[in-house]
């Protein structure tokens, strides 16, 4: 049997529709209607910025920056009243530039070895490229004229003398100031050195972990030896424990080592290891900085 459907609405569901199609309408239509009744705004060259698009720009612009703003981003460095010669700096003239006190003994250290044009100034890490670009065009330096020093005013300084940092008896922070070389060689560099119980000639540096040729070509003119800081290795007392640590000689050289100088009651010429079938030519020159009775 089947059954009738009733569509008819009730007057509530009528309702309802009528002010559901209402809301849609002004939803849909206002917009438009509001921007059409806008007096509209000529726009031409002449009168480009309107104030109206000025409102608008500054209404989304995203960042204002305020007066106080700007004297919060100041640079707290400050431009030289003259020209300079950085080599005559003080420590007090670094630190009103605007350095701290420990930065500007950093630039002291550079200094101290002579530093003759802009490139070599822009090379001391402590100084920023802020600074540099504020005391670049302000800066005078030595010119080396016949192996004599002079300033752009060509008054005579002397001979011209580089002091070169001993690799025996330098600390990190020596190390650390020198061109070219950060902290991370630095302590390899002392590493090797401990090990080897000093350096005996520059060539060693190339043992050094990561030392390629390029930083060992730079290091050079930078650096001098002095090999009687060596902590020597005296043959007729070290342990064979001690002896084997040595990065030159193995367990079993120092094993032989050690049972010469039991046969021979005690060594009384360096010569005499040489006798060991283990130790060549080469490898007795290298050992031999290192030897003594």
């Amino acid at each position: 049997m089947k059954r009738n459907i009733d569509f008819q609405l009730s007057k509530s569901n009528r309702r309802g529709i009528i002010v559901l199609s209402l809301i849609t309408f002004l939803f849909i239509y206002f917009p438009r209607l509001y921007f059409y009744c806008q007096p509209k705004e000529e726009i031409s060259i002449e009168s480009f910025p309107s104030k109206k698009w000025e409102s608008e720009h500054k209404r989304y612009t995203k960042f204002e920056y305020s007066k106080s703003d700007y004297k919060n981003n100041k640079s707290k460095f400050s431009k030289p009243n003259h020209k300079f010669d950085p080599n005559l700096y003080t420590k007090e003239n670094w630190m009103s530039l605007g350095l701290s006190e420990k930065q500007a003994s950093v630039v002291l250290k550079f200094t101290k070895r002579k530093i003759y044009s802009n490139e070599d100034l822009k090379k001391i890490f402590v100084i920023s490229d802020e600074l540099y670009f504020l005391i670049k065009d302000s800066t005078i330096y030595p010119i080396k004229e016949n192996g004599q020093l002079t300033n752009e005013k060509n008054y005579f300084v002397g001979p011209v003398k580089i002091e070169l940092l001993e690799l025996n008896s330098a600390n990190e922070e020596d190390l650390i100031n020198l061109k070219g070389i950060g902290s991370f060689f630095a302590k390899q560099i002392i590493k090797k050195r401990n090990e080897l119980r000093g350096f005996s000639s520059k060539e060693q540096l190339l043992e050094v972990w990561k030392m390629d040729q390029e930083k060992y070509d730079l290091l050079l003119g930078q650096v001098e030896i002095n090999p009687e800081l060596i902590n020597k290795i005296s043959l007729n007392s070290i342990t064979i424990e001690e002896l084997k640590v040595h990065p030159y000689i193995r367990w079993n050289i120092a094993n032989s080592i050690i049972k010469m100088r039991v046969q021979k009651n005690g060594f009384t010429n360096i010569n005499d290891i040489k006798e060991s079938v283990l130790i060549d030519e080469e490898l007795f020159k290298k050992l031999k900085p290192y030897l003594s009775l």
